[in-house]
């Protein structure tokens, strides 16, 4: 059960990281974050991974619906995409609190 609750924590960690993430994007910029430009561009790579790292899974269920109303994908197309930004927001919030865990190891925190 342990390692359930470990998993769900990871998963929510990283769904508000994504959210968080994603919805600055949008504040900043004000368009909707997809895999397009100002957010994905071949002239600006390193920023482009990190917003895609950032705010990926938003990104991809953003063009997935857009992509959705516009019939060019199926419900099981759809139901994939939904599918892999659930496992890219677990792998976000594990990556985060992995990051967490070994700054606070850095800093000598006893937590």
């Amino acid at each position: 059960m342990a390692q359930m609750e470990l998993f769900l924590f990871a998963f929510v960690v990283g769904l508000t990281v994504c959210g968080l993430t994603g919805s600055t994007m949008e504040l900043v910029s004000g368009r909707k974050v997809a895999f397009a430009e100002p957010y994905v561009s071949p002239a600006h790579v390193l920023r482009s991974l990190a917003a895609t790292a950032g705010a990926g899974p938003f990104m991809l269920v953003n063009d997935a619906l857009d992509a959705r109303r516009e019939k060019r994908i199926s419900t099981i197309a759809l139901l994939s995409c939904g599918c892999t930004a659930i496992a890219w927001s677990l792998a976000l919030g594990i990556v985060v609190l992995a990051i967490a865990s070994w700054t606070i190891r850095l800093l000598g925190s006893g937590i």
